[in-house]
């Protein structure tokens, strides 16, 4: 629904191997749905102008599984399409929290970014994200958790009705950050995402 704004009068096509997911997708009014794998997509090749990933090789857990779902993104892409990757960063960063979601592994952004070049891709932009977070993720999982002093499990869950100012703040840094890289076209050194854009050439 979100990438519908991108598309215009065009379809948008979503996958997911969870029938929750799926139904929750449909109860949200989400149509054009397929219950299928990343590493198997039952779509034509080159038909697609625009392909997304978000933190989705990060769950795969079959050693080149990555390396697939890439090979299966490019091969779907018409000449000359985009994709957008984003997976979760720096395997240092790795808790509970990764263990909550059955998180894989944790990409460097070289790492990621030479993965797609490995499969035919024009990297166009390679740049983490979350930056603004990475200290207060960093604190947390790194030093509050292994003192014990922090609760295990995921991070993501609701806060107290106290806390609320805070989720506003975090939304504001997020806000501020992702207008920086829309507008300034710089890459961020480090942060708790790895994004890539990447081009399938023209024939």
């Amino acid at each position: 629904m979100w990438l519908q704004r991108y598309a215009g009068d065009d379809d948008v096509y979503g996958i997911d191997l969870n029938l929750q997911a799926l139904q929750l997708s449909r109860e949200r009014g989400c149509k054009r749905l397929a219950q299928a794998s990343v590493t198997d997509l039952p779509f034509d090749n080159s038909s697609f102008d625009l392909v997304t990933s978000f933190d989705v090789l990060v769950q795969l857990p079959t050693s080149g599984a990555d390396v697939q779902a890439i090979r299966e993104m490019y091969r779907v892409l018409k000449p000359g399409g985009i994709g957008f990757v984003r997976a979760a960063a720096n395997e240092w960063l790795r808790s509970g929290h990764d263990d909550a979601l059955g998180t894989q592994k944790r990409y460097r952004l070289s790492e990621l970014s030479s993965r797609l070049e490995h499969s035919g891709f024009l990297v166009l932009r390679a740049t983490y994200a979350n930056s603004l977070l990475l200290p207060a993720a960093a604190f947390r999982r790194l030093v509050l958790k292994r003192a014990g002093l922090a609760d295990s499990g995921s991070d993501v869950k609701p806060l107290p009705p106290w806390a609320s100012p805070i989720n506003t703040i975090l939304r504001v840094m997020l806000q501020a950050e992702a207008a920086w890289l829309r507008t300034m076209h710089l890459n961020l050194p480090a942060g708790v995402s790895a994004i890539c854009v990447v081009r399938k050439p023209d024939r």
